[in-house]
């Protein structure tokens, strides 16, 4: 049997040949979970700091600090917005998170989400050419209980540091409550990517999705699964984009959202939910099976599966359903078996199927657009703009039924899009900065291209230390001890 190259292109082959199809998809996530604890223990983590300026002899700390930076910090004490020009403040982006929802796992503790925030600092970097620093706060009570208010006066007093600050695995309904208040209150954009950026993405692969069958935004009917954070947004993404309320149908825990919700129309921390259930469903619909007969888009966003999405409910399904299951990490219903029941589009959020629905095509470029023309928050048109760029982006290069986004390797997506996220945010009047769109090409363009050349500048002088392939050995032994 083969074994797994260091750069895992060979992962699909290898996992093949030694596990049934049945177990295949298990077994990766169980690979690639214990591989990251292995990698992250053997970096200890994945993210440092390095100069950019030159020190070309001993005198140097004196201009990059004292005396010298006196006048650096006088002339921003005078005008505070040359912080942009004097410090990497433009290009900053704070990763904020209290680790209440991290991933599928829950509450970590507020360092449990160390992994995932260094994570997000990795791909705007190596991504976007945006430099990012992970911040896990501990804002739990004296009950253990996490308060919203300590978030929002956190970022409110880091707000002179940073750019933009990037919200991240925050439980709701305190995310709604923070993203609310952050996004009026700073004069930086403040962006949740797990709401924002979710949505995002979702919208430029449905945009395609509907392209490859020939069905119209303003006549689908779609069906949304999960009113959480991110199927929240999706729908006033969809319903901005041309949606009708009235062609829309979105479940909770408890059934599907209408006017006779009084459980949602009476707690306050679904308010979300409730002006959903207000505009949406009026025909009160209350199951799975009414809600998805002749329906022509299924969004799930919500419990882990592979059973939570069922066969027999996409078979009701109108022709050439598109069917997004993006539950991580296992979808709520497996592509193979959509697709066996009638779906003729299947979108995961997972690398090892077809049509991955991933932020990281998103967050990158939106925040790197964003930050190039010092925008005071990130509108939603900024984020439908950033949709549409990435649905144009895979169009012009080829879209087909397995094929209906950028993936993250197609490099020049993310200037591109950081492009026209700026341009939008120009015409919205959130900028503080003008500048042509190519202009903000060339900018995004050569920060990503010195961002990736740093990195493998770093690997092939050893600075960055290649690990041992027993590494990879031990992970993939212990994936066949469990799965047998």
């Amino acid at each position: 049997m083969q074994e797994l190259k260091l750069d895992l292109s060979n992962l699909q082959d290898v996992f093949a040949e030694r596990f049934s199809p049945e177990d295949k998809s298990k077994a990766q996530t169980l690979f690639l979970k214990k591989l990251s604890e292995l990698m992250h223990g053997f970096y200890h983590g994945k993210m440092q700091t390095i100069p950019k300026a030159g020190i070309w002899g001993f005198n140097w700390f004196n201009v990059w600090y004292t005396p010298g930076v006196s006048s650096v910090s006088t002339a921003i004490r005078d005008d505070n917005e040359l912080s942009y020009q004097y410090s990497n403040r433009g290009n900053m982006v704070a990763v904020v998170s209290d680790s209440t929802r991290v991933l599928g796992d829950g509450d970590c503790t507020p360092a449990g989400g160390l992994g995932v925030m260094e994570g997000k600092a990795m791909l705007m970097k190596y991504l976007g050419g945006v430099d990012a620093t992970a911040l896990c706060i501990n804002n739990r009570d004296e009950n253990g209980k996490p308060d919203p208010q300590k978030i929002i006066d956190f970022v409110k007093m880091l707000e002179p540091s940073f750019g933009a600050v990037n919200l991240e695995d925050i439980s709701q309904p305190n995310c709604y409550k923070v993203l609310d208040e952050l996004r009026d209150a700073c004069n930086i954009p403040v962006w949740h990517d797990d709401a924002q950026g979710t949505a995002c993405v979702t919208l430029a692969g449905l945009i395609n999705a509907l392209k490859l069958t020939n069905k119209k935004m303003e006549s689908v009917r779609t069906v949304l699964f999960g009113a959480g954070a991110s199927n929240s947004t999706i729908a006033h993404f969809l319903l901005q984009s041309g949606m009708p309320g009235e062609n829309l149908v979105v479940f909770d825990s408890k059934g599907a959202l209408h006017k006779g919700r009084s459980d949602v129309a009476n707690d306050p921390g679904k308010y979300k939910q409730w002006h959903l259930a207000e505009i949406s469903n009026p025909q009160r619909l209350n199951t799975m099976e009414e809600a998805m007969q002749g329906a022509d888009v299924l969004i799930a966003l919500s419990t882990p599966g592979p059973d939570t999405i069922k066969p027999e409910w996409i078979r009701l399904m109108n022709e050439k359903a598109i069917v997004f299951t993006c539950a991580n990490p296992v979808p709520e219903i497996y592509p193979y078996d959509a697709k066996a029941a009638g779906a003729y589009i299947v979108a995961t959020g997972r690398g090892d199927f077809p049509n991955q629905i991933n932020n990281s095509c998103g967050f990158p470029g939106i925040l790197k657009g964003a930050l190039l023309v010092r925008a005071r928050k990130i509108t939603d048109n900024m984020a439908i703009r950033a949709a549409h760029s990435l649905a144009d982006f895979a169009e012009a290069r080829g879209i087909t039924p397995d094929n209906i986004v950028p993936t993250m390797d197609e490099a020049e997506v993310f200037p591109r899009e950081a492009a026209d996220v700026a341009m939008q945010a120009i015409a919205d009047g959130v900028a503080r900065v003008n500048m042509t769109w190519q202009e903000a090409f060339d900018i995004a363009s050569q920060d990503i291209m010195a961002a990736r050349q740093m990195t493998k500048s770093l690997m092939q002088q050893g600075f960055i230390a290649e690990p041992s392939s027993a590494i990879i050995e031990q992970a993939l032994s212990y994936t066949v001890d469990v799965i047998g």
